[in-house]
């Protein structure tokens, strides 16, 4: 089987369910920005994450996946997918590794800057982009999502964030604190 159909030559592509849409739809936007969430989840888990949130991250892997044909169908015909799509079991699963990493971490007394090891700057990229891909679903215009989809998004940045934290704290290095511009601020 061949990679190229060339059915997308014309700046279209094919839902789930036989609708042609433009590549350039919100809906096409919104499972793009999933796949690259996915692509990124994979991207942290590719600096050696603790075995703890290599797990957690894996099936978020298929969540994503998941998520992302529920998304490429056309609208009405998910049912046809064939599989279980994402619920309220899965975002209380996301929660239950949210308490587990913040177990070992210290409270948190100020904003936190992006960084510190290599493994959370990669868990806060995907971060910010699994915040985008809540937008882009919610900016659909022919798709009213289902609230588990976007409490599963919502939940999942939340537990992004937190294992970027427990990275930095298996790594030994510190979170990286904002500090507030202020009016001596050196200037470049």
């Amino acid at each position: 089987m061949k990679i190229y159909t060339k059915t997308g030559d014309d700046g279209t592509t094919g839902l789930f369910g036989g609708v042609r849409v433009k590549k350039a739809s919100a809906r096409v936007e919104a499972y793009g920005t999933v796949d690259e969430l996915n692509a990124t989840v994979g991207i942290a888990r590719a600096t050696a994450l603790d075995p703890m949130a290599d797990r957690v991250l894996a099936q978020t892997q298929v969540d994503l996946f998941t998520l992302g044909a529920e998304l490429a169908c056309a609208p009405g015909k998910e049912d046809k997918l064939g599989m279980p799509l994402i619920n309220g079991d899965d975002a209380l699963r996301l929660e239950r590794a949210i308490d587990d990493a913040e177990k070992e971490l210290p409270p948190l007394k100020t904003f936190v800057l992006p960084g510190g090891s290599a493994q959370a700057a990669a868990l806060h990229l995907a971060r910010t982009v699994c915040r985008r891909a809540e937008r882009d679903v919610l900016s659909m215009d022919d798709f009213d999502p289902r609230d588990d989809v976007v409490i599963y998004l919502n939940r999942l940045s939340d537990l992004l964030f937190t294992l970027a934290r427990h990275a930095n704290l298996k790594a030994g290095v510190a979170d990286v604190p904002w500090v507030a511009r202020t009016a001596t601020s050196p200037k470049t």
